[in-house]
């Protein structure tokens, strides 16, 4: 089997945004298949406004239980740029860290879930001032 941390075995073979239930699916050259929650995808986006620019800067995110993909934008032959229903839309997901959502979607679920409690939130908490993450001004990327 080949690599999946390499470009080539990460390359997709199909995408489909499936709008009712609410996932990605994406299938992958080396034969993985994956069915990602948009919940998933939005509370792991690899943007700054969320991953934060370092260690222990995370954004934790709450009330993306319903979040819907609006568009998706291709972006050159190695990532996508998904356009979220709260206004999200700055996450570049390379192939590379779909396939790791995809593999890793139970473990990171179950840490999401974990962080949820230990700072006292549920799924469906409303975002808090000052814990942005919806795309709006004054998140932990503001523009000057």
């Amino acid at each position: 089997m080949a690599d999946p941390h390499t470009a080539a075995a990460a390359a997709p073979q199909s995408l489909t945004v499936h709008g009712t239930s609410r996932v990605l699916e994406i299938a992958f050259e080396d034969g993985a298949h994956f069915r990602i929650p948009f919940e998933l995808l939005r509370v792991y986006s690899p943007s700054a406004e969320v991953q934060g620019h370092g260690p222990g800067q995370e954004v934790l995110q709450t009330g993306k239980r319903d979040v819907e993909i609006t568009a998706i934008e291709p972006v050159g032959h190695y990532a996508i740029k998904p356009v979220f229903s709260d206004g999200h839309q700055s996450g570049l997901f390379t192939w590379q860290y779909l396939y790791r959502l995809g593999r890793e979607q139970e473990t990171l679920w179950r840490q999401y879930l974990e962080r949820l409690a230990a700072a006292g939130l549920d799924r469906d908490a409303a975002m808090a001032a000052g814990r942005s993450g919806s795309g709006s001004p004054g998140g932990a990327c503001g523009t000057e």
